[in-house]
């Protein structure tokens, strides 16, 4: 699979990713996490990743809840501006879950506001250091940079917890290679 068109779908995946169960304290996540490690096939690793997306994303608190429904929905519909409100509503909130932090920094990365979105991920990440769609979006804002070293590491980071995520071992080997400056 051509790395360029793995991004986008990383990206797509991240953020159609429904709420459904609990959010990073879940007793289940664990376990997940290390089936994912060990899953066998795409398919296998699809449906371990869709249920720890369920698991991130869900928040007891109705009115967080409501929040991320809204804000995921208008990320959705690219209406940035009301995504944008509704994550910052969330990490407000619930300034301990980690998956607000990730949302709000994925549409700050689709604003290009990579900054922002960085500090957002490093929020994220000191929550749930297992976030391996917020280490994408490092890998991403790296990347967009032109800090192809720690792009790299980013997204080896990534693979560390989910060994399945679609083109990223051809990308950080195109990585290493723009970082030693050789052709790709």
């Amino acid at each position: 699979m051509n790395p360029s068109r793995a991004i986008p779908a990383l990206i797509a995946v991240l953020i159609l990713a429904a709420p459904v169960a609990a959010d990073q304290y879940n007793k289940r996540l664990p376990g997940l996490l290390d089936q994912l490690q060990s899953a066998e096939t795409a398919t296998e690793a699809q449906v371990l990743e869709r249920r720890i997306w369920r698991v991130w994303i869900h928040h007891d608190d109705v009115e967080v809840s409501r929040y991320m429904s809204i804000g995921i929905s208008a990320m959705n519909g690219g209406n940035l501006e009301v995504a944008f409100a509704a994550f910052d509503q969330v990490v407000g909130l619930a300034p301990d879950f980690a998956e607000g932090w990730n949302k709000r920094a994925t549409v700050y990365y689709m604003m290009e506001k990579l900054d922002a979105s960085m500090l957002d991920i490093e929020r994220t990440l000191a929550l749930e250091p297992r976030h391996f769609g917020a280490l994408s979006g490092m890998g991403l804002i790296f990347d967009a940079i032109g800090n192809h070293k720690a792009a790299a590491d980013a997204w080896e980071r990534a693979l560390a917890v989910n060994p399945h995520i679609p083109g990223a071992r051809e990308h950080i080997e195109e990585l290493r290679k723009r970082d030693k400056g050789q052709p790709i």
